[in-house]
């Protein structure tokens, strides 16, 4: 199984996880509704049969639902599971202490003792302010209540500030979760993906797969003879209208194209193209076991650098 370090010198993952925002969430993605507890079991289960075993969470999602299922499911099975999870700095979260109670919380949801990753989910500072966030959560390594740090949706400058801050306690910065996907390429031209590599700090690539754009699921031709049903958020989306489908047709092909020469689908042609670009590790989510066995048939075999080169121009208008 091929594997990614998260950071420098963080634990090793597999080069793909699972994102799990939408285990227990109601809001955005309809919990309860089409799919629920049972059909993400399944998904739990055939995403560890695969060999993957990184899970991506946060307290937020499902206001803990989701955290609260992978510490069920873990429970019930033998595989190692690596997680990872989010604090999220609430206005009234103003001192270490708070980091320490909401991490304490996550672990008891999730019913481990340590996190591979814990990471802050939004870049504000409020009352809090980055240098105690970052040393509230340096004591938290030293403690071994998580085994690296990450911070999400940070741009180039405050990763940086954050580097600085726990490198002076001896703690790198591993991660910073950012939307990535053939789709969503700007963090290639304002410094996010270049000060990444300078610092040695992982992507985690989350929306890889676009909010289902880039699976070929979403097609203009659909949506004029059948009216396509968009779900959710989605149909304020508007990359989900007619004029946004038409637009990315031409992505589409050349993905169905690729993927047709590697016996492929166009969602696993497009992690694939992620995984290519080096220390990035996409976390598509998936809500059954069949979205999750999709998934992993990312791994175990690699575009050509003609084929990578075909996609960049393809989308050349999304940098």
């Amino acid at each position: 199984m091929q594997t990614v370090t998260l950071g420098k010198d963080g634990p090793a993952v597999t080069a793909l996880g699972i994102g799990t925002w939408a285990w227990g969430d109601k809001l955005f993605w309809s919990y309860g509704n089409d799919y629920g507890a049972d059909q993400v079991r399944e998904a739990f289960d055939a995403t560890l049969d695969t060999g993957i075993d990184f899970f991506d969470t946060a307290e937020v999602y499902g206001f803990g639902e989701s955290e609260r299922l992978l510490g069920q499911f873990m429970r019930q099975t033998d595989k190692p599971v690596q997680i990872a999870t989010k604090f999220f700095p609430l206005p009234w979260r103003f001192n270490a202490q708070s980091v320490s109670d909401a991490l304490t919380a996550s672990l008891e949801r999730l019913q481990v003792s340590q996190v591979a990753l814990y990471q802050v989910h939004q870049p504000f500072d409020f009352l809090l302010g980055k240098r105690v966030l970052m040393n509230a959560l340096a004591d938290e390594v030293q403690q071994g209540r998580i085994a690296t740090v990450g911070v999400s949706n940070y741009s180039a400058e405050q990763m940086r500030q954050a580097h600085k801050f726990l490198a002076a306690r001896g703690v790198p910065l591993a991660v910073n979760q950012v939307r990535y996907s053939l789709l969503t390429r700007q963090i290639e031209r304002n410094g996010i993906l270049d000060t990444a590599r300078d610092l040695g700090i992982t992507i985690l690539a989350y929306s890889p797969l676009a909010q289902g754009l880039l699976t070929g699921k979403y097609t203009a031709e659909s949506a004029r003879s059948q009216g396509q049903s968009i779900q959710g958020a989605r149909r304020l989306d508007p990359r989900f209208n007619q004029s946004g489908l038409e637009k990315i047709a031409p992505v589409i092909s050349a993905l169905q194209a690729i993927g047709d020469s590697h016996q492929r689908t166009p969602a696993q042609v497009a992690l694939n193209w992620l995984i290519a670009q080096g220390n990035v590790i996409p976390i598509p989510g998936a809500k059954n076991a069949a979205q999750a066995r999709q998934n992993a048939g990312a791994l175990g075999w690699s575009l050509t650098q003609q084929e990578i080169e075909t996609l960049d121009r393809a989308t050349q208008a999304w940098k």
